[in-house]
Order: structure tokens, then sequence, then C-alpha cells
């Protein structure tokens, strides 16, 4: 009988920084009035973070911003010192194949594999021009090793700090 722990890969559920094979989104609610997003989006003004992806959705009473930073501890503390209402959650977050259809292969893999897709929006380019979405999904570690068994290259926070950092 083997200890716990002997042997096994890393468990992702419990491995959480730099090198964690998933980006992290934030989602933060909003007042549906003119200007929120501006205000929102000064307060990363000066700090050296950047954001890499953006999703809105809008509602009657409220708008949800959905959006992934290259820093996300310290954007996590510039919000919750703005007194906001954030959700975090992980993403996956993927290269698209140099293919005339690339998403038709991401998605393919990912039914293959009964992993179902929640949400997904583009990220920013990166430095290597390479394109890539942030993929939500209802199960993330299934979806990083089916992608990577596929030969997908997936992010990690680590990818989203530029060539200048």
């Amino acid at each position: 009988m083997s200890s716990i722990g002997e042997g096994n890969a890393i468990d992702y559920q419990t491995a959480r920084g730099r090198d964690y094979p998933a980006i992290r989104q934030f989602t933060v609610f909003l007042e549906n009035r003119v200007g929120q997003l501006l205000e929102v989006v000064r307060r990363f003004e000066g700090t050296g973070l950047r954001i890499v992806a953006l999703s809105i959705n809008d509602a009657a009473e409220c708008a949800f911003v959905r959006f992934v930073v290259s820093h996300p501890e310290r954007a996590r503390e510039i919000l919750e010192r703005a007194g906001l209402s954030i959700i975090e959650t992980d993403l996956i977050g993927v290269e698209l194949p140099d293919t005339s259809q690339p998403l038709l292969h991401v998605c393919t893999a990912l039914l293959q594999a009964e992993v179902n897709i929640i949400q997904a929006y583009p990220l920013i380019p990166r430095p290597n021009q390479r394109a890539a979405v942030a993929l939500m999904v209802d199960n993330i570690d299934l979806g990083i090793e089916t992608l990577r068994a596929k030969n997908f290259r997936t992010l990690q926070e680590s990818d989203l700090l530029g060539e200048e950092e």
C-alpha cells in the first residue's frame, strides 16, 4: 500500500500560483449606469496591471463585467479596496491552432471528453501573436488534461505577464 500522495500527479485543485495551469477571471457587478466600466478600469491605471480579456453582459439593473488581468493577486486587492462585489473563477486559457477552423478542434476535443463550455471569449493578443481564448468549463481539471493530451498549449497566469515583466 502506498502513502497518500506518493507517486501521484499534482492535484490542480490545491496547487495555486503562477504555475497553476489555469487563469483567473474576475466578475464584477456594476450598476447599469454610464461611466461605471470606466471607473473600474481606471482603478488599474498606474498599477502595472493589464486587462488581457474583457466580457460584458448587460441586464436591466446591472452589468456583469468579466475580465482577466496580468496580475490577479494585485487586481483582487484593488477591487476589494474599492468595495466592489467580485467573484473569482478559474478558466482555461488555450492557444488556438493555426488551422482554418481552430475552434472546431478545441470544441471537438472537449466534447469527446464530455467537458461542457459555459463561457468563452478571446484573450487580447499576446506578444507571440497567437490567438487564444479563455474558456469556463464544467470540469476544469479534465478540460486542461484533455487539451494538453491533444497537444493544445494551455496558458497559465505567468503567460499573461507580457514581455516587459
